[in-house]
């Protein structure tokens, strides 16, 4: 089962929609969380009889809304501006699921700048060196051990993170090489220098235990 939470995604979810068809040709079941959204991207979601469901709004509050049924062995939690490759797509349907399974993408960022090939790089690299995943990476995780460690902790900000710290006390992540493209547009409109400093910046604050409250106020 694929989770997406979205929220305002009207710039994008024509792209997304067709993204999560073609998803579905793989006999990948999806599901959508709106938490609220507004702008209505909703209305087309509903009209490409993708699955929808509502919750409060929050990232980790939607993707834990999203695992509503037993039936599925594995969870995959897919951000509306990431999209699976079919190397990706492959290595999910090969993968043998385990009671402790769980791991993540590589990712490459795609946008207008060639540096984002090398901040890729280092991301996949501190992630295959520490055990961390971010939620940009597509991170997957068995049912039984999602229902172990209690989902996502319902924090506005690094919950990736979080959830990784947990996981890897029980067993490592499984690090795929194949890809999965995310959106530089955040690097592309905050500038890649001052959004590298702020993400350092993020993590560092909160690896010394700032609220992810305040960590959010900055974020945005």
């Amino acid at each position: 089962m694929i989770i997406i939470p979205i929220l305002n995604e009207s710039t994008q979810i024509n792209d997304l929609i067709n993204h999560l068809l073609w998803i579905k040709k793989f006999n990948l079941d999806v599901i959508v969380v709106d938490g609220g959204s507004t702008d209505g991207c909703t209305k087309k979601i509903i009209d490409s009889k993708i699955p929808l469901i509502s919750s409060s709004k929050g990232r980790s509050i939607q993707m834990n809304a999203g695992v509503t049924l037993e039936c599925y062995k594995l969870l995959i939690f897919l951000h509306a501006d990431t999209r699976l490759t079919e190397h990706a797509v492959m290595d999910l349907l090969k993968l043998n699921v385990k009671e402790d399974s769980w791991g993540r993408f590589d990712v490459e960022i795609i946008g207008s700048y060639s540096f984002f090939k090398i901040i890729s790089f280092f991301i996949n690299l501190r992630s295959r060196l520490s055990g961390i995943a971010t939620g940009d990476q597509t991170i997957f995780i068995s049912y039984k051990l999602f229902r172990r460690i209690g989902g996502f902790p319902e924090q506005p900000l690094m919950e990736d993170i979080e959830i990784s710290r947990c996981l890897k006390s029980i067993s490592k992540p499984i690090c795929f090489t194949s890809k999965v493209l995310t959106s530089g547009r955040r690097w592309e409109d905050y500038g890649i220098i001052k959004t590298i400093l702020l993400m350092w910046y993020l993590r560092f604050l909160y690896w010394i235990g700032v609220n992810p409250v305040y960590l959010k106020s900055l974020y945005k």
